[in-house]
């Protein structure tokens, strides 16, 4: 069963994935991927109204073989206090 590594990035730390993950298939990898740019935002809730969450995958060799990002954007549509 081939290795995939998953390497993360929040904004403000980088993960470079070391141990990797046995999956079934280079299209499980990109669902592992996808499943896991929710999760990064919800556990690292920006401070600000914009971050970009992304993941990259390599294979054994360490070539990247599929990567995706996840744009978070909030916008205030009423004027603030203090703005």
């Amino acid at each position: 069963m081939p290795r995939f590594f998953f390497d993360t990035d929040d904004g403000n730390f980088r993960n470079l994935d070391d141990e990797g993950f046995e999956l079934l298939s280079i299209e499980a990898a990109r669902i592992e991927a996808l499943d896991a740019l929710p999760d990064m935002a919800r556990n690292k809730l920006p401070a600000q109204d914009h971050r970009t969450y992304s993941v990259r995958v390599r294979d054994e060799a360490g070539t990247v073989v599929y990567s995706a990002t996840l744009d978070l954007v909030g916008e205030w549509h009423i004027p603030r206090a203090g703005s």
